[in-house]
C-alpha cells in the first residue's frame, strides 16, 4: 500500500560541454539542455514532467557544466513550478548510473522511496505517474520504459528481453551486433533505493578484480585501456544487464512517442512532437489565427508573446517561433525552429530549417532543406549572427555562425 508520506525524487542526467559535439554549431554558444524545443528549453519537457508525479519532493539535475552556465535557468524554472531544483555538478564524468551514486547523499537526504532517472537528450510523453504505479505492482528494484521500434534499427539502442505476462526484463544487451529484440531501452527510469546497493556492487567488484590482478607493467597498461575506473558505472551494460533474469527489473511499454535528441535534425524532429502533444497537455502555448488581423496559422504552431509577426504572413505546421523574432508581410515559414533575435524579411520562406540567434533572412530568400532528419544536410542549419541576403537560395546546407551569404548555396557546409 502506498503511504501519503513517502516521498519520490527526480535525478535529470544533463551531460557537459563533452558530450553533443553532434549537435554543432547548435550548441557553440548555448548549452545543449537549453537548446528550444517547441519554445521550451530541451531539458523543461522533463522537468515538467516530473512536476506531475505524486508526493515529488526535489528534482536533481546531474551533470558537468559549470554550476554559473545553469544557475539562472534552475532558478526560474524552479520558482514557475513551484518545485525545488537543484544542480549537482559532478568532478568528473562518472556514467550514468556512476553519476546518481556520485551524489546518494544529497539525493537521499528526504529518504525517498522511489527515484526516477531519465536522460535530458530523450524526447517523449514521460508516462511517470503510470510507471511508478506499475513499478510499485511488480514489487522489484527497479523499471525501464521501454517501445517498440523497427527491427532495423533496434541496434542502435540497448535491445532487451521481456517476460509478456509479468513484464520483467530478462535480457538486456547494449547496441548488439546481431538482431535480439525490437523492444529497446528509452532511459527512463523508475527505481528504489536499492539501486545505489547495486551500483556499490559494480564499483567493489572492480576494485576487488584490480586488487587480486598479479600482471607486470605491461599487461596492467593493456588492462587498464581495456576497463573503466572503479566509479564510472553505466546503468546499461554494468546494471541492467547483470541484473535481468533475476527478478529484480521490469519494463513499462509505451504506445506513444520516443526520439533520442542527437543531432539538429533530430531536434526540429522533436520540437514537431512535442507541438502536437501541447494540443493536449498545454493548448494555451499553441498559435492561432486566420490571416485577418494575425498571421494565417496552419497546424502546430508556437508564438514566443515578444515576436511580431505581420498578419500577411503563413506560419505552419511545425513552427517554433522564440523571443523577439521579427517576420515580416508574406513570409511563409514551415517545420523549422526560429530563435532568438532573428528577423525574416519580406517574402522570404523557411522550410525544414533551423535559424540561429540574431540572425537575417532577407527579402525573397530561401532557407530550406529535405526534411530528412536523419542526413547530415537533411535540415537546413543557420548558425548565430549570420546575415543571409535578399534573394539567396540555402538549400540542404549548415552555415556556422557570423557568416554573411551574398550568394545562392547548395549542399555546403559554409565554415
Amino acid at each position: 500500500m502506498q503511504s501519503s508520506e513517502e516521498k519520490v525524487v527526480a535525478v535529470i542526467m544533463v551531460g557537459g560541454p563533452t558530450k553533443g559535439t553532434r549537435f554543432r554549431p547548435l550548441s557553440f554558444n548555448t548549452l545543449k539542455p537549453l537548446f528550444p524545443l517547441a519554445g521550451q528549453p530541451m531539458v523543461h519537457h522533463p522537468i515538467s514532467a516530473c512536476k506531475r508525479i505524486p508526493n515529488l519532493a526535489q528534482i536533481f539535475l546531474v551533470g558537468f557544466y559549470e554550476e554559473r552556465e545553469l544557475a539562472l535557468y534552475v532558478s526560474s524554472v524552479s520558482n514557475e513550478l513551484k518545485v525545488p531544483i537543484r544542480y549537482l555538478k559532478e568532478d568528473k564524468p562518472h556514467g550514468s548510473a556512476g553519476g546518481l551514486y556520485y551524489f546518494r547523499d544529497v539525493i537521499m537526504e528526504d529518504a525517498p522511496s522511489h527515484i526516477f532517472l531519465l536522460n535530458c537528450d530523450v524526447c517523449c510523453t514521460f508516462p511517470l505517474p503510470d510507471m511508478l504505479v506499475e513499478h510499485r505492482r511488480n514489487g522489484g528494484m527497479g523499471t525501464v520504459l521501454v517501445i517498440k521500434v523497427s527491427a532495423e534499427s533496434a541496434n542502435q539502442f540497448g535491445e532487451l528481453v521481456a517476460d509478456p505476462t509479468t513484464n520483467e526484463l530478462l535480457h538486456y544487451i547494449e547496441k548488439p551486433e546481431t538482431f535480439v529484440s525490437d523492444l529497446i531501452n528509452c532511459g527512463v527510469y523508475v527505481f528504489t533505493p536499492d539501486i545505489f546497493t547495486a551500483i556499490q556492487g559494480v564499483s567493489t567488484h572492480r576494485e576487488d578484480r584490480a586488487s587480486l590482478r598479479r600482471v607486470s607493467s605491461f599487461e596492467a597498461l593493456q588492462s587498464a585501456t581495456r576497463t573503466h575506473p572503479t566509479d564510472f558505472v553505466r546503468l546499461d551494460q554494468d546494471i541492467l544487464s547483470p541484473l535481468a533474469g533475476k527478478k529484480q527489473l521490469y519494463t513499462y511499454e509505451t504506445t506513444d512517442f520516443w526520439e533520442q535528441i542527437k543531432t539538429p535534425g533530430m531536434s526540429l524532429k522533436c520540437s514537431s512532437l512535442y507541438l502536437a502533444q501541447f494540443r493536449y497537455t498545454s493548448p494555451h502555448l499553441l498559435a492561432s489565427g486566420d490571416g485577418t488581423k494575425s498571421a494565417t496559422i496552419v497546424g502546430d504552431v508556437y508564438i514566443h508573446p515578444s515576436a511580431k509577426v505581420h498578419p500577411t504572413a503563413k506560419i505552419g505546421p511545425n513552427v517554433s517561433i522564440s523571443a523577439n523574432v521579427r517576420i515580416g508581410a508574406g513570409v511563409r515559414l514551415s517545420d523549422c525552429i526560429i530563435l532568438d533575435d532573428v528577423e525574416i524579411k519580406e517574402n522570404a520562406v523557411v522550410m525544414h530549417a533551423i535559424v540561429g540567434w540574431k540572425s537575417f533572412i532577407g527579402k525573397w530568400s530561401r532557407v530550406q532543406a529535405e526534411g530528412d532528419y536523419n542526413a547530415k544536410l537533411g535540415i537546413a542549419i543557420i548558425g548565430e549572427s549570420v546575415t543571409v541576403e535578399d534573394e539567396v537560395v540555402v538549400i540542404n546546407s549548415i552555415v556556422l555562425p557570423n557568416k554573411t551569404l551574398n550568394d545562392s548555396v547548395q549542399e555546403e557546409i559554409i565554415l
